[in-house]
């Protein structure tokens, strides 16, 4: 809070503004200190003076500076968008934290599929079974899983090689 004008030699911005004198008791004394003339200039064309004393007034001392900042915070959001004011403000931010969450995500599963790729040999990925069915074809079993290291399940095709036991073509991976 800023100090009140009975132990101050100026005026509060408010009733420097409105050209009155400022008695010890002024309800805008305390939240809008000389410093701040603009503050209270902007509440005033929006809100207007007596509607703001009314509303200090009404409002329980330990709120009233919450109030005040509130207030200004609207004003000066309003003279840049008369539309708007701060919802429009709001809705820029709303957008900018879903293009940042979006962003975050992607990053997130870049660094997944990176740590995924850079595991050493020794962590387990999805088993494929080669087999010959009786055509002596051979049938691929197996369709990925779930492995911790990774973060959560993958698809079998996310990995570039297939273990099928030894290695060879046609080994039936130990079944």
């Amino acid at each position: 809070m800023a100090s009140s004008s009975g132990y101050s030699s100026s005026p509060c911005a408010a009733c420097k503004f409105l050209r009155r004198k400022c008695l010890p008791d002024c309800i805008f004394a305390p939240y809008f200190p000389p410093e701040e003339p603009q503050k209270f200039a902007n509440v005033h064309k929006i809100f207007g003076a007596s509607n703001v004393s009314k509303l200090l007034n009404e409002v329980l001392p330990h709120q009233r500076e919450d109030t005040v900042n509130s207030l200004a915070y609207e004003a000066e959001a309003r003279l840049k968008d008369p539309v708007y004011g701060c919802v429009g403000a709001i809705s820029v931010l709303q957008r900018q934290v879903i293009r940042l969450q979006k962003e975050l995500d992607a990053t997130n599963a870049d660094l997944i599929q990176y740590t995924c790729r850079e595991m050493p040999s020794t962590v387990s990925r999805p088993v494929h079974y080669r087999r010959k069915n009786n055509n002596n074809m051979v049938q691929v079993y197996g369709d990925g899983g779930f492995d911790q290291n990774c973060g959560g399940y993958y698809h079998p095709n996310a990995w570039s090689n297939v273990h099928d036991g030894d290695g060879q073509e046609g080994d039936d991976g130990g079944m």
